[in-house]
């Protein structure tokens, strides 16, 4: 731990911080382009290969970023697909962007700093940077975007410069610091522990602007939510933000275990796919779409208003036939397989809608965290690990053996650490704060 980690964890204030110097290198999980192609063709491309844990330089920071000292992160599956280099690798986006020039030239490097959340104390910032600093507890928005692209101020998620910071950029959140653009810095949530609030910002985010965004479903009082992985990293947010508004989450899982971690989330039903046969991908989809239907309605009643898909291939057909009659698919992803089917018959004809949704802007994702600060949602965290184990962390993700997210600690030396306000945690208690690991203990 170098002296700057050393003042930011025990709470220096800000002008110790500045007067601490920052370190010519530092530690974090990384990738190395030397390494590319490393398992090609082989059936299990294992992260714990490629994810290497040690020193890299200290990047120069732009006048418009601010210079983190991550307390922790965690791991989401952008990290696994960038660990396995598939379905592309990183780097060659990493020389895109290098192309634009400036500052944008630091992100082509022999090594690829990972990961997409991160909460810290900032301890640097850059001499554009206004509403921040140095001390600031914060929370990194991954949504990476250029603030002079006209369309950002309509929504940052539709400029082509925007990209998911700690994969499609450079210096991310699983290491001891990290360079975040101002634009992407919010207010850590004052009763968490440092590792709950950064497993929010990715998940969570991309959640809420799926359902209740009005660039989402904007999911009403009533509506029957479908949730497909209920108890993975987004369904976990999905089931909470429902509850929240009203509405009627189903969530499908894999597991009678992975039930149970859902109910405590938020699910009003949950079905097991395996019970109603929807493990044979093989099978005819619109079979095992009219199995699924008849679970819901035996359930709640109705169809599905809204079904929320990140699954992909192996679920997206059986979303257009489930949904209800002018309902909704919404997908922010495809994590078995990016070439969807469906029986178009179902679709059009049944006057249904299938919204795309990426990510978050920062306006979403600052609406997330207020309502953590208001004491309305939950943290997702089932497991940490050390940094020096995050190998083992993204494995974890990688085979699906998790439930919520899995945190990392990074600079912080133990878990528990960051917490400014101990009248609401008190208030809201353990099993509130802490679902998913009160009921694995």
């Amino acid at each position: 731990m170098d002296a700057l980690i050393a003042a930011a964890v025990s709470g220096a204030t800000p002008d110790e911080l500045i007067r601490t110097p920052v370190p010519k290198d530092y530690l974090a999980a990384h990738l190395r382009h030397e390494d590319v192609g490393l398992q090609a063709g082989e059936a299990d491309k294992d992260v714990r290969r490629t994810l290497r844990v040690g020193r890299v330089p200290m990047p120069e920071l732009a006048p418009d970023e601010a210079l983190v000292a991550v307390m922790a992160s965690s791991i989401n599956y952008n990290t696994v697909w960038q660990s396995i280099f598939e379905p592309v690798s990183t780097f060659d986006m990493l020389k895109r962007l290098a192309k634009s020039g400036g500052w944008a030239a630091r992100h082509d490097q022999p090594h690829q700093v990972v990961g997409s959340d991160a909460a810290g104390v900032i301890v640097r910032t850059g001499a554009g940077v206004r509403n921040w600093q140095v001390g600031d507890h914060v929370c990194v928005n991954p949504a990476y975007v250029d603030d002079q692209d006209p369309v950002t101020h309509a929504d940052g998620m539709l400029g082509v410069g925007q990209k998911a910071w700690g994969y499609e950029t450079n210096f991310g959140g699983l290491a001891h610091y990290a360079v975040v653009r101002a634009s992407q810095l919010l207010p850590k949530p004052p009763h968490l522990t440092w590792e709950e609030a950064a497993c929010i910002p990715l998940c969570g985010g991309t959640s809420y602007r799926m359902l209740v965004s009005d660039k989402g479903a904007r999911i009403k009082q009533g509506d029957i939510v479908l949730i497909w992985g209920a108890a993975g990293g987004l369904g976990s947010f999905a089931a909470q933000l429902v509850r929240n508004g009203g509405g009627i989450a189903v969530g499908v899982v894999s597991s009678e275990e992975k039930g149970e971690f859902a109910k405590r989330l938020g699910c009003d039903v949950v079905i097991n796919r395996e019970e109603v046969g929807l493990g044979d991908d093989s099978e005819d989809t619109g079979k095992r779409a009219k199995r699924l239907g008849r679970a819901v309605r035996s359930a709640v009643g109705e169809d599905p208003t809204v079904v929320f898909d990140y699954v992909g291939r192996a679920t997206f057909g059986i979303s257009v036939i489930v949904a209800a009659r002018g309902g909704t698919v919404v997908t922010c992803g495809s994590s078995t397989g990016y070439e969807h089917t469906f029986d178009n018959r179902y679709f059009w004809m049944n006057l249904k809608r299938v919204i795309g949704s990426h990510g978050m802007n920062l306006h979403e994702a600052a609406q997330l965290l207020r309502l953590y600060r208001q004491g309305r949602l939950s943290s997702v965290l089932s497991a940490v690990y050390p940094l020096a184990e995050t190998g083992e962390a993204a494995r974890l993700v990688q085979q699906n053996r998790h439930v919520g997210k899995v945190g990392v600690l990074c600079a912080a030396p133990e878990e528990g650490l960051g917490v400014t306000d101990s009248r609401l945690r008190a208030e809201l208690g353990a099993q509130w704060l802490n679902p998913l690991r009160s009921v694995s203990n």
